[in-house]
């Protein structure tokens, strides 16, 4: 037995024989995203073998690290899942916590739409509208930031109509929020000559200035329940709502999602790049965990099987977005060998 195994089997005994019954069973926390893929994987790893059914929590993908970046033994997760990859401070603040072998793998691809019901007209925007309605404060006609004074989405875009904008989206601990700001905000701040020039003298007022969401309402922060943003659609036609694509696609009777620079948020525009928001999605696991809490290996096994993410597999179904051939395998030789994480 490894030294990291034997430390993690007298956690296991320090804790008390009821707490480690208690964790014959793998916990999963993270991404809201991720969270139906973990969620299939669970449920057909617990039926089709002797291991309990995986507990799978949705807890954002930063309240995910955080948590599993906590500590090694039972009273911490074995796996989280991500739909960004994880921070260097978040891997310090694991190893200076003792998670000192994190397993990395990408799961796949996933499309960020802007949806609204289908009983309202489907939206065409581009990142520089988004970014108009979204930010904080934005340049003027000067080239001053002023605070955002857009009030309807005809004030954005004289040829978008003149409804309110309200849009439903993740909080700050989600990595769609963070994927949604880079890929979209930054995006449309690049519209503008003078951000541009600020993004080459400073970056960190880029950064401010781009991804400071407006906090006067427009923008309603809805939480990790990705699942509840479609039913706040449904009960509002106006409103839009940022998630990801697996929920549109598990949605599709009831929201729509907008086209993006003339791009709808469909499979195969999303797979070939055309759609120009899109990211990869990742979970982590803990080696040291890999032995002590039963079924781990042979969990990280069927989430990296082709039956589970393949072009025909399980997953697709969901709404994942498979990754090449070649790329399946070069991660699911990482799960198999427990290859360490390097940054």
């Amino acid at each position: 037995m490894t030294k990291n195994l034997l430390a993690l089997a007298g956690l296991f005994l320090a804790l008390g024989a009821g707490a480690a019954q208690a964790r014959d069973q793998i916990r999963v926390v993270g991404s809201s995203t991720v969270f139906p893929f973990s969620t299939a994987v669970a449920e057909r790893f617990g039926k089709n073998t002797d291991f309990k059914t995986p507990v799978v929590e949705a807890t954002g993908s930063g309240g995910g690290l955080k948590l599993f970046c906590g500590g090694i033994g039972v009273g911490h997760p074995d796996v989280t899942n991500s739909s960004r990859r994880i921070k260097e401070t978040e891997v310090k603040m694991c190893a200076d916590n003792g998670v000192a072998e994190i397993v990395e793998i990408k799961l796949g691809y996933d499309g960020i739409v802007v949806a609204n019901s289908k009983k309202a007209a489907q939206y065409a925007l581009t990142l520089k509208d988004l970014y108009l309605a979204l930010a904080k404060d934005i340049p003027d006609a000067t080239g001053n930031l002023v605070p955002n004074p857009h009030e309807t989405w005809k004030d954005v875009d004289p040829d978008l109509p003149a409804v309110k904008i309200e849009i439903l989206g993740p909080p700050p601990t989600s990595g769609t929020r963070d994927a949604f700001v880079e890929l979209v905000m930054d995006a449309g701040c690049e519209e503008f000559d003078v951000l541009r020039a600020l993004e080459k003298s400073d970056k960190n007022a880029f950064k401010a200035a781009c991804r400071t969401i407006r906090e006067d309402g427009a923008f309603v922060e809805a939480g990790e329940n990705d699942n509840l943003i479609v039913q706040k659609l449904e009960a509002n036609p106006d409103a839009l709502g940022i998630f990801g694509f697996s929920f549109l696609d598990q949605n599709s009777d009831k929201v729509r999602g907008s086209k993006i620079e003339g791009v709808e948020p469909e499979f195969e525009l999303i797979a070939d790049g055309s759609y120009p928001v899109s990211r990869p999605l990742y979970f982590y696991a803990k080696k040291a965990h890999v032995g002590v809490v039963p079924g781990l290996e042979e969990f990280l096994a069927e989430f990296t099987s082709d039956r589970a993410w393949g072009d025909e597999g399980y997953l697709a179904d969901k709404g994942l977005i498979p990754m090449p051939e070649d790329e399946r395998k070069e991660w699911a030789d990482k799960a198999a060998g427990l290859t360490p994480l390097k940054m």
